[in-house]
């Protein structure tokens, strides 16, 4: 199977991140988009950040009606602070029978030259590029690569950061699936 890795601290998870991953699995050559669950870095703050099982347990309610989309929780089970060139060793070694790709924004090529091991990443994996609104790839060089392939996907600008800014004061529910909707607001998540 072809997986497309979509990483990120999901928190929380929004429409917008199914509408990419969801886009994905349906009109791209990936048969399954794992939506990986990105463990707090003990280096950053962590006010506005839900316990790691509590945004895995977000992303479950997300996606258990996508039979393509499942969520993962690999890194947490790996050391910190991990490295995807590290994350993608571990799956190769751990499940062999797949290829592994990974999902970003356009944001994220531009920064892609500064990651760990980036050259091995893109010799072995292929790279999906979803856009951005105003963000322009001025990496060429990148964009030029066999292995990354813009996709032609709905354009996404919710943030998650704007949901937890406004939904103490705002109604922000049709930005939620209404599973994850439920969960926050039955816990008082990010009111507080």
């Amino acid at each position: 199977m072809k997986i497309g890795l979509y990483f990120g601290t999901f928190n929380p998870i929004h429409v917008g991140h199914l509408i990419i991953a969801n886009h994905l699995a349906e009109y791209s050559d990936l048969d399954q988009v794992w939506m990986v669950v990105t463990p707090h870095n003990p280096h950053k703050q962590k006010n506005t950040l839900l316990d790691d099982y509590q945004r895995l347990h977000l992303v479950r309610l997300a996606t258990e009606d996508y039979p393509k989309i499942k969520p993962s929780d690999i890194e947490f089970k790996l050391s910190q602070p991990n490295y995807t060139v590290n994350t993608l060793a571990h799956l190769k070694d751990n499940y062999s029978q797949h290829e592994f790709s990974l999902i970003m924004g356009e944001d994220n090529l531009k920064s892609l030259h500064k990651w760990k091991n980036y050259e091995y990443i893109l010799e072995n994996h292929d790279i999906y590029i979803y856009p951005r609104v105003s963000e322009e790839v001025d990496n060429y060089e990148l964009i030029d690569q066999t292995r990354i392939h813009k996709i032609d996907a709905p354009i996404v600008e919710i943030s998650s950061t704007f949901i937890r800014e406004n939904i103490k004061n705002k109604n922000i529910r049709p930005l939620l699936s209404e599973k994850v909707w439920e969960y926050l607001d039955h816990n008082n998540f990010y009111k507080k």
